[in-house]
């Protein structure tokens, strides 16, 4: 709970000990570890959150399916070496409905946002509160949800959190799926046709020519398709603000950002280009 973070934090942080915290919502895996372990390396304590926020899904959303195991989660962050762990409840994080807003809707509303409204006004909301409760120097985040990290990059900016943003490196499957809690959904048959994600932004990469961007763009979609995704967007854009490339002169840092749905598990992935 928030009231035993702090005799267990306050007494390490007026050391001066460095804490660093990496926030997750559940079922870890070796993404969530990989980042733990660049935790351990670059601070003294590590915090691990695990909760999963109710206030970033939408009302048709899979909150209620979102896969969670407590007991093996604990045991994952005891065997990595995790400092401490602060699982609340719902009703500890949300004592009575939320009434701050946070605008990064410059943000929010393009890609993800755009077919999930309201979504990362509550990742914002749960992270602003976590950043509350622990008083973290450093904070960890993994790459693979590279647009969350540009939306909470300026949310500790807005709410002026003393924290270090650390975007981490996406951790692989050896077939060079993302790794993701909800990669346990997919079928074998799903989780083969899901390796096109990665494929088609490793051919983004290799295609990347100045000029117009249409055409690759174009074919990434109609790959996913067929293989039988229903995709919401393949997007290149400008790696710092995320404004679409629809040109590239060589000089900008590009990223390419894919989400896409197969059989009700939807999963995003992307790839700097250059």
């Amino acid at each position: 709970t928030i009231s035993d973070l702090r005799p267990a934090l306050g007494p390490q942080r007026r050391a001066g000990r460095s804490i660093g915290l990496v926030p997750t919502m559940s079922y870890l895996h070796g993404g969530h570890m990989a980042l733990v372990d660049r935790a351990k390396a670059v601070c003294d304590l590590v915090v691990v959150s695990i909760f999963v926020n109710p206030t970033q899904f939408g009302p048709n959303e899979d909150l209620a399916s979102y896969p969670r195991d407590l007991e093996a989660d604990l045991a994952l962050c005891r065997t990595h070496g995790v400092d401490v762990v602060f699982a609340p409840d719902v009703a500890e994080m949300y004592p009575e409905p939320m009434q701050t807003t946070i605008d990064v809707s410059s943000l929010s509303s393009i890609l993800i946002g755009i077919d999930r409204p309201g979504h990362f006004q509550g990742v914002c909301q749960i992270v602003d509160k976590l950043l509350n409760a622990t008083q973290p120097r450093h904070l960890l985040l993994g790459q693979k949800d590279y647009q969350q990290c540009m939306v909470i990059q300026k949310m500790i900016a807005l709410r002026n959190h003393k924290v270090t943003l650390h975007i981490c490196p996406t951790l692989r499957e050896a077939e060079g799926l993302a790794m993701s809690s909800r990669n346990m959904r997919l079928s074998s048959a799903e989780r083969e046709a899901a390796l096109a994600i990665f494929e088609v932004l490793n051919y983004l990469k290799q295609h990347l020519r100045t000029g117009s961007l249409d055409g690759l763009e174009h074919y990434a979609t109609e790959t996913l398709t067929g293989k039988g995704f229903a995709v919401d967007y393949v997007a290149i854009a400008n790696a710092g603000d995320l404004s679409p490339a629809i040109a590239w002169d060589g000089s900008e840092k590009l990223v390419a950002l894919v989400a896409a749905t197969i059989n009700e598990v939807r999963l995003i992935d992307n790839l700097f280009l250059n």
